[in-house]
């Protein structure tokens, strides 16, 4: 089938178009093979395109060193996949072939940057019904990643975030846009951090205040607002520094970051090293935290297709659309990536993968 694959890591040049990538099969009663009409980019295919997180993930692909392949090439990036049940395993009963569906691979699977792809049942969720494939395929990685930070490591939902204040730094990219909707769907009073030239943007997804980062000091603007109940920063680097203490002590304030090092330890330190090394990390830097009164967490990207569910539920009552910033035929995924490479992108990449012109 044709296939976006690489054969080794490195920079842009090592994506390949093949017609004779091995059509994915169903291994386990609880999978369903997917016809991709529409995909996404995010930073993490950029990062595994390079090699980041290869040791964690060739441990998650084959854990007991059982196959007799000892590589993971050819790979196929990408995460999001939009498209149409075209077969079923035999425990999978909620799904049936022809039903539209969105879902978010995890990275040890290969990705959706191809004719079809295989998922388990449940990372598969039924689609908006108000979307495209195109649009659809923009949000899932992206939307179960802000819900990972935000509700299920942050504990904020539809009951308990009206009034709130939430701070979301870095939010012009694909986890920031949804983040700022999400808490904003649920009642929170939003504080957006970005460049100027996405302001427009911010607001028009409800933001109520908007700060550019590049028109001062960051630390110091924020100091001169009311203290937050909730941090979300996609940035990491030296806001780690200051961040927290824009947090209400005492309270139950939470700061949550989506820059870790855990797969970049593994990398370097191998499997078991990184794991003691990420513990030892997030373990003082949480007790460090909690007795200044404010909680630390990280968070990760995790699929689940219920999750999915209510996501759906809140794009088809118009409370989350999706933000695009291009989108690319299949034929030109080399292209999609530069412009992700670029950078400053305003919301996400998508790949029209169904009209291979």
């Amino acid at each position: 089938m044709p296939s976006w694959v690489i054969d080794r890591y490195g920079r842009n040049d090592v994506l390949r178009f093949t017609r004779d990538m091995v059509f994915p099969i169903i291994h386990f009663p609880n999978e369903v093979i997917i016809q991709v009409h529409a995909a996404s980019l995010n930073p993490i295919d950029l990062s595994m395109r390079s090699g980041y997180g290869a040791t964690a993930l060739n441990m998650k692909r084959d854990p007991l060193k059982l196959k007799s392949m000892d590589t993971e090439f050819p790979l196929t990036l990408g995460r999001d996949v939009s498209g149409i049940i075209m077969e079923c395993g035999l425990n999978v009963s909620y799904f049936k072939p022809g039903d539209e569906v969105w879902a978010a691979i995890p990275p040890w699977k290969q990705g959706t940057l191809s004719e079809f792809v295989v998922a388990s049942g449940n990372e598969v969720s039924f689609k908006p019904k108000c979307l495209s494939h195109t649009e659809a395929a923009s949000l899932p990685y992206v939307g179960l990643t802000a819900w990972s930070a935000v509700n299920q490591v942050g504990g904020l939902n539809r009951s308990n975030c009206s009034g709130k204040r939430v701070l979301i730094l870095g939010a012009s990219g694909g986890v920031g846009t949804f983040a700022v909707q999400l808490v904003k769907a649920w009642g929170a009073h939003v504080t957006a951090v970005c460049s100027h030239d996405a302001s427009t943007l911010m607001k028009k997804l409800g933001a109520d205040d908007v700060i550019d980062y590049r028109s001062g000091n960051l630390e110091e603007q924020l100091k001169t607002l009311p203290l937050f109940d909730f941090i979300l920063d996609n940035v990491g680097g030296s806001t780690e520094k200051w961040a927290l203490d824009l947090l209400k002590k005492w309270s139950g304030a939470t700061y949550v970051t989506l820059v870790t090092p855990f797969l970049i330890n593994m990398d370097k330190l191998g499997v078991a090293d990184g794991m003691l090394q990420t513990g030892v990390t997030v373990g003082s830097k949480t007790l460090k935290h909690l007795f200044k009164g404010v909680h630390y967490r990280w968070a990760f990207f995790m699929p689940s297709g219920p999750s999915l569910d209510e996501i759906a539920e809140l794009v088809d009552s118009g409370k989350i659309q999706p933000v695009i910033d291009q989108v690319f035929p299949f034929s030109e995924v080399p292209k999609a990536f530069l412009k992700l490479e670029g950078g400053h992108a305003r919301g996400k990449t998508v790949i029209d993968v169904i009209s291979k012109k």
